[in-house]
């Protein structure tokens, strides 16, 4: 395919609208319809029936778009802006991808990539269609909403003729062609309408805001903005660059809440508009529109220019929005309503999403504008829960704006939740999966953990509060609920879909109460299985991975017998991980679940050898030991291994006192530092040799560690103890290695830290004597393979992978259990952890802090069911959601409405681009030649070209034919109930 889109046929639009609103009540892929309560707000001599809408972008630049908007609550609409550059010339400009916003938001679009007459055509065609479909559909006022023109760069192009032209047909569309074609085509839908009809006010927009490029004379944007005010007689928006604020506080703000790595310099704070020349501008400004009878106000904020240095987009400069933007953007707002009074008019759009529209509305700031938070999962759908959220509050004419309230908002934003940027970097949210043309709905938190547990399914028998069924399903694959509920490394919440909303439905925790709940109920329903004969497996090590292996063999009746060195099983957690993380009783929980099943436990002594296990008539052993042996850290003086210190503490065998230093930064390292500063530690300290960024250890745990007062000292390696001081070198960062990680360079400076007592917590391992003892190979990193050389012997866990997840070890345990039992465990899924398609629907777009939810089965977006996120965040609505007979919903990609902006690839859970990956349908052979897409061009009756893999191919649907029995029916379902996608 190509980055070329092109406007749909006036008559098409609505045949789309209206057959897709008959057949599913939804228009565009928006599930949920606003209509109007009856509130409204003045503006620009109109009104608007609600204060949001999309800012000048991607979502306001074709005609469906706004439409789909308008359906989710939008009533103000910036329409996206026109410039004298259009059509190919832009498009040539724009390179591909050219949106990203899986977390703060950049681009690197500005405006239409249409020609500026067809731009005119989209909105007046949107403003025709929303005339009728506000009153034909009892969505609200069809007078309830404002569109709102965007015009730049400079004044030359707004006077030439193409821009001019635009600006005269949108102020009057009487004599554009496209007006009387639009409403010819609404009253042969709506011939009952014909009246009103006839009477839709030709005056698209009354109203327009200035956007000039960064680096325009202040003089220009003056010029701009009195032509337009004088000469046009438009109410006057004039947008503004966070650069106002000067490059110091833009650089200070955004380093304070973690966006040290948004890399700019100071020149186009230098060249852009200067705060001295504003306020006058502005002021002169104001008096101009109120001489005029026009009203005047800001636009907050234009995007912020950053730099491309770690290949985000293609070109080397692009544009920030979104959670980041808005520190900047109301710390301006701040500013300027301090300067003014409170009697500057300001429209909002840097950042404003559900969780600070409320207090931006409060504050007398609107209209609000978006697009950085449509862009991402639940898209236009997220605008109802905005509306909602105010509908309660009064809405009133313009007053002025609270600078107290304003100004608590830009010091609370530094801290914010939502706008504060995670220590480490974001994690991979896609699986290594290419996404399947059909039935592609999946579950991310599954495919991302190690044993693929149920998470949907007992996530919503918990909701239900089906805890005994919903921990049955649990331990079908983790017979260690406790443990994992506890202190399990969650990688599911990594993948979690919530987290492109505001954060990861709490699944550990859900587990956990899961656990709790039902435990007893599970307990008393296990019955012992029968026994198995000619089978008998021994497991070395009683930590997580030979209790999980030990649980899956007796629950298929297999003998088996553990054989621990301590005096008790539970291994690192039981004896090493400091018990305010978890405790001992915990620990028996999961112990006890396994010796339901009859597994022999032999403690407090070595193993016997693989030899001596053989002759006692094992026939399959385990290696499941875990990670006990300290990795070296060479440097002299008063230095402990992490494990052995940890474990000394915990049984109450060493004092801690004094200074101390932990070297290392995975989650070791973190429990060690966090058990020294509870167990009596004066200080500690924690020296790594790169920034906390680059740490291993879990977001979650990093931010414990603090909370208990660690000190960290980055970008240090050890060099020494000695009286009572470590001396450290400090490390500057190079290069990346081939983890991604910047590497540690010296830097030939040193410093010292207090320090009694060096913790090591670096690189700990499985003793390999054992391994070799027993005539096991190793590979280079002292490891043995999963299933040994030696016949009948199996290494897992630590063991196997090096110092691992309790997950992990569950995992390697399972396929152990697969070997010796010769099958996979098989199991039901309770009818009742299902959810329905419509109520899986029904969260879209829906956010919800955990904290305020009653249950994470509520917050659940079931993806499985139902995951759309291709359809959600696809701003031209180019991805659509095809209902087929059997219930099943499949994706196919509209090539015709697709500019290849790449958004949907961010969220698609698969390693797929869908705008290239998914089933495409065409529009015209040329379309098709001009991509390499799989897909479907109709040709007329039964006849169909097709492109699987490799050259199209043409079919005739009413034979035999050799296409997959699955797309076939996709196919004769776009045919028969999807016409209107192409026809």
């Amino acid at each position: 395919m190509s980055e070329k889109m092109y406007p749909i046929p006036f008559k098409s639009l609505m045949n789309w609208v209206v057959t897709e609103y008959a057949m599913s009540g939804e228009i565009f892929g928006v599930h949920k319809a606003y209509k109007a309560s009856g509130k409204s707000l003045p503006i620009f001599g109109e009104r608007i029936e609600t204060p949001f809408g999309p800012a000048a972008g991607p979502n306001s630049q074709l005609a469906q778009n706004i439409i789909a908007a308008y359906f989710a609550g939008a009533r103000f609409f910036e329409v996206k802006t026109v410039q004298k550059m259009d059509g190919a010339d832009l498009a040539a400009c724009v390179p591909r991808p050219c949106i990203l916003a899986n977390d703060e938001g950049y681009n690197q679009e500005w405006s239409t990539e249409l020609t500026v007459p067809q731009a005119m055509d989209e909105y007046i065609k949107a403003w025709c269609a929303l005339k009728v479909l506000s009153k034909v559909y009892g969505l609200g006022d069809p007078n309830g909403f404002v569109f709102n023109m965007s015009v730049g760069y400079d004044l030359e192009g707004i006077k030439g003729e193409k821009v001019d032209t635009y600006l005269n047909g949108m102020m009057d569309a009487t004599k554009t062609a496209i007006f009387g074609e639009c409403k010819a085509v609404l009253k042969e839908l709506f011939p009952q309408e014909s009246d009103y009809i006839d009477a839709i006010s030709p005056c698209v927009s009354r109203s327009v805001t200035v956007s000039t490029l960064h680096g325009c004379p202040p003089d220009e944007i003056e010029r701009i903005a009195s032509y337009l005010i004088s000469e046009k007689h438009l109410h006057t928006f004039v947008k503004c660059n966070p650069t106002i604020l000067g490059y110091e506080t833009a650089r200070t703000i955004l380093d304070g809440m973690g966006y040290d790595y948004i890399v700019f310099d100071d020149h186009h704070f230098r060249e852009d508009l200067q705060w001295a020349d504003a306020v006058p501008m502005f002021e002169r400004l104001q008096a101009l529109a109120d001489k005029c009878g026009l009203e005047f106000g800001l636009k907050l904020s234009n995007t912020f220019p950053v730099d491309t240095t770690r290949g985000e987009l293609p070109n080397d400069e692009m544009y920030m929005s979104g959670r980041s933007l808005f520190p900047l953007t109301i710390e301006m707002c701040h500013r300027i309503s301090r300067q003014f009074k409170g009697k500057m008019r300001i429209s909002f759009a840097g950042g404003a999403e559900y969780f600070n529209c409320d207090k931006l509305f409060a504050a007398g700031i609107w209209p609000i504008t978006v697009a950085t938070t449509i862009l991402k999962p639940g898209g236009y759908n997220r605008l109802l829960q905005m509306v909602e959220k105010v509908e309660s509050m009064p809405y009133k004419a313009f007053d002025g704006t609270c600078t107290e309230a304003i100004c608590e908002m830009s010091a609370a934003s530094h801290t914010d939740y939502h706008h504060v940027k995670p220590i480490k970097p974001l994690p991979k949210r896609k699986s290594e999966k290419n996404v399947p043309w059909i039935d592609c709905f999946t579950a991310p938190c599954k495919g991302g953990c190690p044993i693929e547990q149920d998470i949907p399914e007992y996530v919503e028998l918990c909701r239900k509060e089906l805890y005994g069924p919903a921990l049955k399903l649990i331990t079908e694959k983790n017979p260690l609920p406790f443990l994992t509920g506890t202190i399990c490394a969650h990688r599911c919440q990594n993948k979690c879909t919530r987290n492109f909303y505001e954060e990861s439905v709490q699944i550990r925790d859900t587990k956990l109460v899961a656990a709790y709940h039902g435990y007893e109920a599970l307990m008393a329903s296990i019955r012992k299985p029968a026994k198995v004969s000619g089978k008998k497996a021994a497991i070395i090590g009683g930590g997580p991975t030979g209790i999980a292996a030990a649980y899956f063999l007796g629950r298929a009746g297999i003998e088996t017998t553990i054989f621990e060195r301590e005096r008790c099983l539970g291994g690192v957690p039981r004896h090493v991980i400091p018990s305010f993380r978890i405790a001992n009783e915990t620990i028996e929980k999961d112990i006890a679940l396994m010796q339901k099943y009859d597994v022999e436990v032999k403690c407090g002594a070595p193993a016997p050898s693989v030899e001596e296990l053989k002759k006692l008539g094992y026939t399959h052993i385990l290696f499941a030991v875990g990670a006990w042996k300290p990795g070296k850290l060479d440097i002299p003086g008063d230095v402990a291994g992490a494990i052995q210190w940890m474990k000394g503490v915990k049984a109450g065998n060493i004092a801690v006192g004094g200074n101390v230093v932990v070297v290392g930064g995975g989650n070791t390292a973190m429990d060690a530092a966090r058990l020294a500063k509870r167990s009596g530690a004066k200080n500690v300290t924690l020296v790594y040799r790169r920034t906390k960024k680059y740490m291993p250890a879990d977001e979650h745990e990093l931010a414990l560690a603090l909370q208990d007062g660690v000190v960290f000292a980055e970008l240090a390696a050890p060099v020494a103890q000695a009286d009572g001081v470590l001396k450290c070198e400090q490390m500057k960062l190079g290069e990346a290695d081939a983890s991604g990680r910047r590497s540690p360079v010296g830097t030939g400076e040193f410093f010292t830290v207090p320090c009694d007592l060096v913790i090591s917590a670096v690189g700990e391992q499985v003793d390999d004597a054992l391994m070799s003892a027993n005539g096991i190979e190793l590979d280079k990193k002292g490891r043995p393979a999963f299933k040994t050389n030696v016949e009948g012997v199996y290494a897992a866990g630590d063991a196997t992978r090096g110092p691992a997840t309790v997950v992990e070890g569950i995992a390697d345990a399972a396929r152990f259990a697969e070997e010796v039992i010769g099958a996979a465990h098989t199991y039901e899924i309770p009818a009742a952890a299902y959810i329905t398609k419509a109520d899986a629907i029904a969260k879209k777009g829906t956010l919800l802090m955990s904290k305020d939810a009653c249950c994470e089965g509520k917050r659940c977006l079931q993806c499985s069911t139902v995951c759309e996120n291709c359809v959600d965040s696809c701003p031209n609505r180019a991805n659509v959601a095809i209902a087929m007979a059997d219930g099943s919903h499949q994706i196919v990609h509209v090539d015709k409405m697709c500019n290849e902006c790449g958004n949907c690839t961010q969220f698609c859970p698969y390693a797929s681009e869908p705008c290239h990956d998914k089933f495409t349908l065409f529009q015209t052979e040329e379309d098709m030649v001009d991509s390499k897409n799989a897909g479907v061009l109709f040709l007329g009756g039964d006849m169909v070209r097709v492109r699987t893999f490799g050259e199209p191919k043409d079919y005739d649907l009413s034979r035999d034919n050799d296409l997959p029995a699955d797309l076939e029916k996709l196919i004769v379902t776009i045919r028969d109930k999807y016409s209107y996608l192409f026809g």
